[in-house]
């Protein structure tokens, strides 16, 4: 449960309203899915005008605590389901395609021989869209880090679905080309990381992963089915050869209410 601090005399009437509304999601009084009373109703309630309480609203509606129907009503969202993104780096060395190895359902704890967890139907990675390397800057700077020019890549955009829905945005770059028909269907599902290995004819290693935050474009808003401007954690890194060329960068956008990262410094 939620704690709020207490509000100051400089607060504003609608933020201390909205207190007083996510406290009682807190508590269950408005439970997950539950339509919140109408504006008249929590303005003779609060003894505020409508004006006050369609600003507290929004402010819950900013703050993902409720989804505002036109013409229907506000209604209580669902907590986020958690993600846990497992990274061990003792034994994460070969690049096997962190969706199938660290990307468990989230009634799962999936280990490193777990390729899906148990999820739901229709869950996994699924092919997008096959976009021309254009020059954007996501374009040079994948270019820049496997030491190409932009016009040697091929880029391939997935979503990964779990638990149900769209999780995760991702964007995969490589030095080769053209890539084969099949695996750029857009639908399709796989494991794109092996699937791009094995169209190049090679074994794929780890040479580096970092992470960021980003608020979510209109693109990936969509994509992600969430507002723009939403937090995502942002995965990026370079697979290499055994030899150390570098052959692939990727990088996954995943919504950051719903994962978080996990490493494992001891053996379990």
């Amino acid at each position: 449960m939620a704690t709020n601090p207490p509000s100051s005399p400089n607060t504003p009437v609608y933020r201390r309203l909205a207190r007083r509304i996510q406290e009682r999601i807190d508590a269950g009084t408005y439970p997950a899915g539950a339509r919140l009373p109408s504006e008249p109703e929590l303005s003779a309630e609060f003894g505020v005008n409508r004006l006050t309480v369609r600003q507290a609203v929004a402010e819950l509606e900013r703050a993902a605590v409720v989804e505002i129907r036109r013409g229907v009503g506000t209604f209580v969202r669902p907590p986020a389901v958690r993600v846990s993104i497992a990274v061990d780096p003792r034994s994460q060395r070969f690049d096997l395609g962190s969706v199938h190895t660290a990307l468990p359902g989230p009634d799962d704890e999936a280990g490193p021989d777990d390729e899906a967890g148990d999820g739901e139907a229709g869950d996994g990675e699924f092919v997008v869209a096959a976009p021309p390397v254009t020059g954007s800057a996501q374009d040079v700077e994948a270019a820049r880090q496997l030491g190409r020019a932009p016009e040697e890549l091929s880029r391939v955009d997935s979503v990964i679905r779990l638990g149900g829905r769209a999780r995760a945005a991702s964007s995969y770059w490589v030095p080769f080309g053209p890539l084969p028909a099949e695996l750029l269907r857009p639908g399709r599902p796989g494991n794109l990381v092996l699937d791009l290995a094995r169209a190049a004819g090679v074994e794929l290693e780890y040479d580096w992963r970092a992470f960021g935050a980003v608020g979510a474009d209109l693109a990936d808003a969509e994509l992600l089915g969430v507002p723009p401007g939403t937090a995502l954690l942002v995965r990026e890194g370079v697979s290499c050869t055994p030899d150390g060329t570098p052959a692939l960068y990727v990088r996954r956008r995943i919504d950051g209410s719903s994962a978080r990262f996990v490493l494992h410094f001891r053996d379990r």
